[in-house]
């Protein structure tokens, strides 16, 4: 009951944050969204295709979860958001899941921790915004939290005994357990490729990690796990791209702009890193869809602690002997800051005036999250070495904590209150999503 009351506890405060008055904030329809229903319904009764020109061009992956809604509850506002909002819930789940297997080994750090952090991810309205209207961010970030989680657990399980039993009865001694965790990272990877545009380049981290991995035990055909799985479900969507441009990407990829010159690239690409790199802690991004326009991703507190945490883990700098300096927690550290550079680079290949964007860099936030809980562990350490006999230690500690759980209600207060307010505008339909999607486009 120890082991899954976190995990109970947690999917109840998310689905709470998450379902609250999920058709009334946002209470419009924004015209993605309106676009997205007409794609959907665009595939039933229909042969499976991988790819649709429709609303800009998408992979169909995510619109035949979104038929599926459709059909089950109606042409609705609650069944367009409901798979966003069920990918959110699983997503902070995994995220929890993800945490426990990095951190079980650690003796200092416990269940409290693990929650807390989990928390900071689940309130923050960076988060939040995309868990509770139609768009593909969420299922991505569930499809690359689970294929990360599968890979970690054979990280595990490389480095632990699997039961006679266990062998036999599953895999007939034919395949390890271990095996399994890569077989379904792959597939996972795969499904990610499938979804939205940013998932394209997302297997790069594990298939980077397995490498790592394999080259230091010679056993490299362990690599044939992941990729055979990865490449039997990518292949649909790459057989059609084979032959047809992707419109998104051919629009949107402003290095491969003719009209361009070279000053005007290399300027564009500055502007985007910086603006991006500002994102976290001074300006946001300004679209009221995305974001409460200008303000940052990240309150203040947060930053502090998420710089603090990137320029430890980047700089590997020696504070008390931290985890990050042994083995394991340098390959984790490293891990993590390879998935936030390979989350930020969509948003740095695209046109300069559409950045900062928090859409396309949502599956940044897992990373953000652990830097975070990475600055909160060296402040805590810090205290406790420090303060080690003295009756000041614990009430520096909680109020620390208690600030932790403040900044989560201010984040909740910036969504709820604030950011909510901006929508009135951001989303500009009006109708009920089934007279919205019969209005022809002008």
């Amino acid at each position: 009951m120890k082991k899954f009351l976190p995990i109970i506890i947690l999917t109840i405060i998310t689905s709470f944050l998450i379902f609250y008055r999920l058709t009334e904030i946002p209470k419009n329809l924004s015209f993605d969204e309106v676009e997205f229903t007409k794609l959907a319904l665009s595939l039933d009764n229909k042969p499976y295709i991988a790819y649709s020109q429709l609303a800009t061009g998408h992979s169909t992956l995510y619109f035949y979860i979104l038929l599926a809604s459709l059909k089950t509850f109606g042409i609705n506002t609650f069944a367009l958001r409901l798979p966003a909002a069920i990918f959110g819930i699983l997503s902070i789940i995994i995220f929890y899941l993800i945490l426990e297997i990095i951190f079980k080994k650690d003796k200092i750090l416990n269940t409290y921790y693990l929650i807390l952090t989990t928390l900071i991810f689940l309130t923050s309205h960076w988060f939040l915004n995309f868990a509770r209207f139609s768009f593909e961010a969420t299922f991505l970030l569930f499809l690359e939290l689970t294929s990360i989680y599968f890979l970690f657990e054979f990280d595990q399980e490389q480095k632990a005994k699997i039961t006679n039993f266990l062998r036999f009865v599953v895999f007939r001694q034919k395949i390890s357990v271990s095996s399994f965790y890569i077989f379904f990272s792959g597939i996972f990877a795969g499904i990610a490729f499938l979804s939205y545009t940013p998932g394209r380049i997302f297997f790069l981290l594990p298939l980077s990690f397995l490498a790592l991995q394999t080259l230091r035990t010679l056993k490299l055909y362990k690599l044939a796990y992941f990729l055979i799985p990865f490449i039997i479900m990518i292949t649909p969507l790459s057989n059609y791209l084979l032959t047809n441009k992707d419109t998104r990407i051919d629009q949107q990829f402003f290095l491969k702009n003719k009209e361009m010159t070279i000053n005007e690239k290399v300027n564009g690409l500055w502007k985007n890193i910086s603006s991006t790199a500002l994102m976290f802690n001074i300006k946001g991004d300004v679209n009221g869809r995305h974001n409460y326009p200008n303000k940052p991703a990240l309150n203040p507190i947060l930053g502090i602690l998420f710089l603090i945490g990137l320029i430890s883990i980047t700089t590997n700098y020696k504070l008390f002997n931290h985890r990050s300096l042994d083995e394991d927690g340098r390959t984790t550290n490293y891990f993590f800051l390879f998935y936030f550079l390979i989350s930020l680079f969509p948003a740095l290949m695209t046109y300069p005036w559409e950045n900062p964007n928090m859409l396309r860099t949502y599956t940044a936030l897992p990373s953000v999250i652990y830097f975070i809980g990475n600055g909160i562990y060296y402040l805590g350490t810090i205290v406790q070495r420090l303060l080690l006999k003295s009756k000041w230690k614990y009430l520096i500690l909680n109020t620390f904590y208690l600030i932790l759980v403040l900044s989560c209600f201010y984040e909740l207060r910036t969504y709820f209150k604030y950011q909510s307010t901006v929508f009135n505008q951001a989303f500009e339909i009006k109708l009920p999503l089934e007279k919205a999607i019969k209005v022809k486009n002008q």
